[in-house]
């Protein structure tokens, strides 16, 4: 490639823009501005300047887990941020968010680890051959797994469908997938998980139900996301915490 994230880091420095602070080992990714605003308002957390986007260390880990948001949605836009914090010296990323549920017993609120998606996304294919899926770190997606089970909380784990296009996926898809036992449908994690694979870092990525596509119309509960989200948040910190 032409260009990379450490070409953008040296442009950073040639500008005086260039963050004076150590690579947390881990980064937890929030893609809603009002989770992020949670988390402003209850923790002890510290905004870095001259870092991209919302960048912020949880100062109770003694600046090993960054916390970034208000980055827009979509696989380029986490694509570019992985590329980035990567270069900086990031090794491992927790993807937390919200997922359309395929399959009607996935109750709201389910947490849902996220094992394998399917790639319906054009960046992927930037940074992996052709093929069906892209995977989560193996070792990082059982810690997610340990962790969520040690806070006494139930979860389900499998495949997602990761689209670039919500606004055209069709029911002949949605049955299709519904079909084939894919859980959820996201924007963001088959990109994710093919960037970190070809940056050899560490990528998960976890959900919780925010709406419904299975039952041949759509069902949004958007507004009742926001306890789920917070524990997601948590599973995040206490699976960075562990490693």
């Amino acid at each position: 490639s032409l260009l990379n994230g450490k070409d953008y880091w040296e442009y950073r420095k040639r500008i005086g823009r260039f963050p004076e602070i150590k690579p947390p080992k881990g980064v937890i990714l929030t893609f809603q501005p009002k989770l992020m605003d949670y988390i402003i308002q209850n923790y002890t957390v510290k905004k870095i300047e001259d870092m991209i986007r919302d960048f912020y260390l949880l100062e109770t880990s003694q600046g090993n887990i960054g916390i970034c948001g208000n980055f827009g949605i979509g696989a380029p836009c986490a694509a570019i941020l992985i590329e980035e914090l990567a270069s900086f010296g990031v090794r491992r990323f927790i993807s937390v968010g919200t997922a359309g549920a395929l399959q009607k017993d996935l109750i709201l609120g389910t947490t849902v680890v996220c094992d394998r998606a399917i790639r319906d996304e054009g960046t992927s294919y930037h940074y992996m051959p052709a093929g069906k899926y892209s995977h989560p770190s193996e070792r990082l997606n059982q810690k997610i797994k340990e962790s969520i089970e040690k806070m006494g909380l139930e979860y389900t784990s499998g495949t997602s469908w990761t689209t670039d296009a919500p606004f055209r996926e069709t029911i002949k898809e949605i049955e299709h997938y519904k079909e084939e036992g894919v859980l959820t449908v996201d924007m963001e994690a088959s990109a994710i998980f093919a960037v970190a694979h070809a940056l050899n870092v560490n990528a998960g990525a976890i959900f919780t139900i925010s709406d419904y596509l299975g039952e041949k119309e759509w069902k949004p509960y958007f507004h009742l996301t926001d306890d789920h989200l917070q524990t997601l948040f948590k599973i995040a910190i206490n699976t960075l915490n562990s490693i």
